[in-house]
């Protein structure tokens, strides 16, 4: 629910017409990219507030029911194809590319899904958005998957890599939902070790998952403070649990969101039209 905050950066977006070549997004980023590529100005804001008190959007019950806290038939065929319905054809034709991270069950590695078209490709948003433990593997293409955040929750490396290997200009502006300083505490090793047990691989990712974000963030960090990306992140923590449903908090973050990258526009517009070379 942390994702409010990316909901009002990418509103923000909109709001002053940034786009760019390629979008990534990982778990709730995935679905916040989903609304801004179609330009569906505060869909991604109405899909997470709008059904808090529906047991089918997120509640324990839901988890026994169905094995995933938050409903997947809910949320990825309900809301988009009759609640809150999903302009498609929107993001057929608009011309950023769009990345999905998920996490291969099997390896434990992480796999850039390239979307192109979202009547097909949910999903892989589905997927990408899966926490560990309280979610069902998504099988797809005779595949399980889970949340991207367990093996890449900030993919910058991986896009800088791509798009160096297309000869491409590495540029990125990185949406964080934590604040700087932020260090992510180490996995609650026994539930995941009864739940994966079968999933060797997936199981080291999820235990190392903390040390390999604090690792990964950090870079992020440097590169920013380098001026070779733009970090949009809030001052603070959010003080927002994964299933928040107090709308005044909600909203202040998503506030904050929107407030934060207005404030980086001037910044983002600079960065963008300078030489960095390649990092």
């Amino acid at each position: 629910m942390r994702g409010v905050f990316t909901d009002g950066v990418l509103d923000c977006f909109m709001d002053n017409g940034i786009t760019f070549e390629e979008v990534w997004g990982v778990s709730a980023g995935a679905c916040a990219a989903c609304s801004y590529l179609s330009g569906q100005r505060g869909r991604a804001w109405r899909t997470m507030t709008e059904f808090l008190s529906e047991p089918e959007y997120c509640s324990v019950t839901s988890l026994v029911r169905t094995g995933d806290m938050f409903g997947a038939d809910f949320n990825y065929i309900k809301v988009p194809n009759i609640l809150i319905p999903y302009d498609y054809d929107a993001f057929l034709a608009q011309e950023s590319g769009f990345v999905a991270v998920v996490t291969d069950c099997a390896t434990g590695q992480p796999v850039y899904h390239e979307i192109k078209d979202l009547r097909r490709d949910m999903v892989w948003v589905r997927a990408s958005s899966s926490l560990p433990l309280v979610s069902r593997m998504v099988r797809i293409d005779g595949r399980d998957y889970l949340d991207g955040g367990i093996s890449d929750s900030v993919p910058y490396k991986a896009m800088t890599e791509k798009r160096i290997a297309e000869g491409k200009t590495p540029k990125a502006v990185v949406v964080l939902t934590q604040p700087r300083g932020y260090k992510k505490s180490p996995e609650l090793t026994l539930p995941a070790k009864i739940v994966y047990r079968k999933h060797p691989a997936l199981l080291a990712a999820v235990i190392s998952r903390s040390e390999r974000y604090n690792v990964g963030i950090a870079e992020v960090w440097e590169k920013g403070g380098a001026g070779e990306c733009v970090i949009i992140a809030p001052p603070a923590p959010l003080g927002l649990s994964r299933t928040e449903k107090d709308v005044s908090k909600l909203r202040a973050a998503y506030e904050l969101g929107y407030a934060e990258a207005e404030k980086r526009l001037g910044d983002i517009a600079e960065y963008m039209s300078r030489d960095i070379g390649a990092v």
